[in-house]
């Protein structure tokens, strides 16, 4: 069984450019736009997308984080999770289009978690979800509009998604 690598440092800066030509596309440009990583790794690719499209749109797009702990559905069986800083860029949300960002969409529990989440801190115009890597295997009725990579696995499969921000290395692998 063992680890295969199904994305390289390049493999996923291409993704990402290509998913920040697409929200722009989307929202017919720069306006408005605001991007919430969530913790941790969805942070440090929302910082990136934030970086190629205001180098793109020749603009700043404000950045922030978004914490999921506490709306999670799983608390009970994790109770020991530890709350990571939400940091809303000024101007806050209301009445933007808010681009949820994180690294793997799986079950979908946690983007449930993150729009509980926004909901609490304001109204977005509009909430669009970009992910790096779509493994498949929902529980509920969610589906990304930016995706870097569909890689179908098993529900027994583990997808790791490297960066070279918190693991010194970057790619993504799928251990069997």
């Amino acid at each position: 069984m063992g680890t295969r690598t199904v994305l390289h440092e390049a493999d996923i800066s291409r993704a990402l450019t290509r998913i920040a030509h697409e929200i722009l596309e989307s929202n017919r440009g720069a306006e408005n736009l605001v991007l919430l990583g969530i913790p941790t790794r969805g942070v440090t690719l929302a910082r990136r997308l934030g970086t190629l499209i205001s180098g793109i749109a020749e603009t700043d797009i404000p950045v922030g984080a978004l914490d999921i702990t506490l709306f999670r559905d799983d608390l009970s069986k994790h109770p020991t999770r530890s709350p990571h800083p939400t940091e809303i860029p000024a101007g806050g949300v209301d009445g933007r289009t808010v681009v949820l960002v994180d690294d793997v969409l799986f079950s979908g529990r946690s983007i449930r978690a993150a729009l509980d989440a926004i909901q609490s801190i304001g109204r977005p115009s509009a909430v669009r979800l970009a992910i790096l890597i779509d493994r498949g295997h929902r529980e509920l009725p969610i589906r990304p509009d930016f995706i870097g990579k569909n890689i179908p696995s098993s529900r027994e499969e583990r997808v790791n998604v490297r960066l070279h921000e918190h693991d010194g290395a970057e790619g993504v692998t799928i251990e069997a």
